[in-house]
């Protein structure tokens, strides 16, 4: 009977190789088999798998909000197969995997075959996007509080309630809305129902990889913001008081793509 190893949820982070943690280096190292999300960048695993003597196989399951998507049941199954294979098996998301990537489906999925689960955490994308754009998801001049939310919602389902959610904001809540820019016309209608046209937004799309880029709006001009300048996924949006604190003096680095405000 084969060796069961536990299966490790790994967090990728938002793209830039260098915030990966050790732990998560050193898995993805150990690996024989390794399940790979949709946005877990290239450069990712071409620089922790340099010099590996023998590279695992790497196995796309693609999933990406409003994009045809690798059937979660399918990857459930196939994370099972090959643990019960022997494979030392590493499941690669984006960000952190319990940062809307249904980690808690697949722990339950592998749990309930006999298969011991470890996380290792990374930086998701919403904390490189605020970085991105100067600020933090908190200040305590301004925002006492932070609320991840999809703006995806699934078939069948209402998704968030923007009204309420726009109410959270008013009273010093930053929101960072992930998988929103297909949908923010949706989302920014709601939330006027309880802020002000001219609150605080912006986008930040492919946080801390070589293609960052971000956009400053107001609500009320979010979503036209969006549409002319061409933002898509992978984006976030940040909408708060807080993107108040981020001095207009690095307007500029903020909008140089990360490998040009290193090399100055």
């Amino acid at each position: 009977m084969p060796t069961l190893h536990p299966v490790h949820l790994v967090g990728a982070g938002p793209g830039d190789p260098e915030l990966l943690t050790l732990k998560a280096v050193r898995v993805i190292r150990e690996a024989t088999v390794i399940l790979v999300d949709d946005l877990v960048g290239e450069q990712v695993l071409a620089s922790v798998l340099d010099g590996v003597a023998t590279p695992p196989r790497l196995v796309q399951v693609g999933k990406r909000g409003g994009c045809a998507s690798t059937p979660q049941a399918f990857i459930e199954r196939l994370l099972v197969r090959e643990a019960l294979a022997g494979e030392k098996v590493v499941r690669l998301k984006g960000g952190d995997p319990l940062v809307f990537g249904r980690a808690g489906e697949e722990i339950a999925a592998l749990r309930d075959a006999g298969i011991e689960v470890r996380v290792v955490n990374g930086i998701t994308a919403g904390l490189a996007a605020v970085n991105a754009l100067g600020t933090g998801w908190t200040d305590r001049r301004c925002a006492q509080g932070v609320l991840l939310v999809t703006g995806h919602a699934q078939p069948g389902h209402p998704g968030p309630d923007w009204d309420a959610i726009g109410a959270a904001a008013a009273s010093g809540i930053t929101l960072v809305v992930y998988m929103g820019v297909v949908q923010a016309p949706r989302i920014v209608d709601g939330l006027l129902r309880r802020l002000p046209a001219d609150w605080p937004a912006a986008v930040v799309q492919g946080a801390s990889g070589a293609s960052e880029r971000c956009g400053w709006s107001t609500l009320g001009e979010l979503p036209a913001m969006l549409q002319r300048e061409g933002f898509g996924s992978p984006a976030v949006l940040v909408i708060g008081r807080v993107l108040e604190a981020s001095a207009l003096a690095q307007a500029r680095a903020l909008v140089t793509p990360p490998a040009a405000r290193t090399a100055g």
